[in-house]
């Protein structure tokens, strides 16, 4: 049984959003998702941020959910999570012993679980300023249209330099207990040219790490492919954007 029930929508740090070409974006805990695709400067800087907000429920849903409950939930569907990882993101969390940063990919602990203690709570969610030349997109599959739970999902970064990646990051949805960082498939890209081949390895890579279950969204096989096919098209349409950046 809970003890107390805080409204957030009444706290003003947890409805900030603070962009700074050179600090990057806070966005508070409590933003909903609408307010974070209607500012002209985050989309233009984080539309791989956008990709993921603009999905995350229906319109109406979307006047009142945030990606910092979406991130809180800790669901592996979760549609904003991956790309979080992907930017980098910092999860800013205040409770009774202070201040703390848990680097998004450590948030998620289990299904519906994270990392936050008791009398924990997240205040806000920061992003590094992206870089020249970089570049983001997540990208989901679902059985229908819209408002339904991804059966997976790809969240990628790049950063690119004369030609070739310069270093790149991956997270998946829906193929693990929790959103997943793929690691060792950014990595693998790193100083790789930006083509077919690069990119088609990192996607095997991804695929590899999945660790999916058969449920009625999906098998074990079909989210596996998934993976591979949505993280080779995030990557191509993040190096697209990376090139117009």
């Amino acid at each position: 049984e809970l003890d107390l029930v805080v409204n957030g929508q009444n706290i003003p740090e947890l409805n900030e959003i603070t962009y700074d070409p050179k600090a990057g974006l806070t966005l508070g805990a409590a933003v909903p998702c609408y307010k974070i695709y209607g500012n002209a400067a985050v989309t233009n800087a984080y539309p791989g941020l956008i990709d993921a907000a603009s999905l995350i429920g229906g319109t109406q849903i979307q006047g009142r959910a945030s990606i910092g409950g979406n991130l809180c939930n800790a669901a592996p569907s979760g549609d904003s999570i991956p790309v979080l990882i992907a930017l980098g993101a910092t999860a800013n969390v205040v409770g009774p012993n202070g201040a703390r940063e848990i680097a998004v990919e450590d948030f998620c602990t289990g299904p519906g679980q994270n990392a936050l203690q008791s009398g924990e709570m997240l205040v806000s969610i920061h992003f590094p300023p992206p870089g020249p030349n970089s570049g983001a997109r997540y990208l989901r599959f679902i059985p229908r249209n819209e408002m339904d739970i991804a059966v997976a999902g790809a969240g990628v970064s790049v950063v690119l330099e004369n030609g070739n990646i310069k270093s790149a990051r991956i997270a998946l949805a829906s193929v693990a207990p929790t959103p997943l960082f793929v690691r060792e498939a950014g990595d693998a890209l790193a100083g790789k040219p930006a083509n077919d081949e690069s990119i088609q390895a990192a996607a095997s890579i991804a695929e590899d790490a999945a660790r999916p279950i058969t449920d009625m969204r999906g098998t074990i096989e079909y989210r596996k492919h998934l993976c591979n096919v949505l993280t080779r098209r995030a990557l191509n349409t993040a190096i697209e954007r990376a090139k117009e950046a």
